[in-house]
């Protein structure tokens, strides 16, 4: 069953990937915002970041989390297990993804 995201635009340019649209938004300072609307209940951090296109595979995302970490709001988090709820953010390089 595949992944979908719904994504704001403000202001900037408007890129599709896949079924994502990321917007670049000139008034936050760390670069690409998105909102990720939640299918189901929770959605694990391996899927959310390849659901964004963040990291093209899970095995990107387990070489990545093995060396770096992402913020899970606000805390350092490298479980790629890790589920997500609404209302959650999660940042990582200049990206931050708001769930909904």
């Amino acid at each position: 069953r595949p992944i979908s995201a719904f994504f704001l635009c403000y202001v900037g340019r408007v890129n599709i990937v896949n079924k994502c649209v990321l917007w670049y938004n000139k008034t936050v300072k760390r670069g690409i915002s998105m909102h990720f609307t939640l299918e189901n209940e929770y959605i694990t951090l391996s899927q959310l970041l390849k659901a964004c296109d963040v990291l093209p595979s899970g095995g990107m995302v387990k070489a990545y989390l093995a060396d770096h970490y992402v913020l899970v709001n606000g805390e350092k988090e490298n479980r790629r297990g890790r589920k997500l709820y609404a209302n959650d953010v999660v940042e990582i390089d200049d990206k931050r993804i708001l769930i909904q």
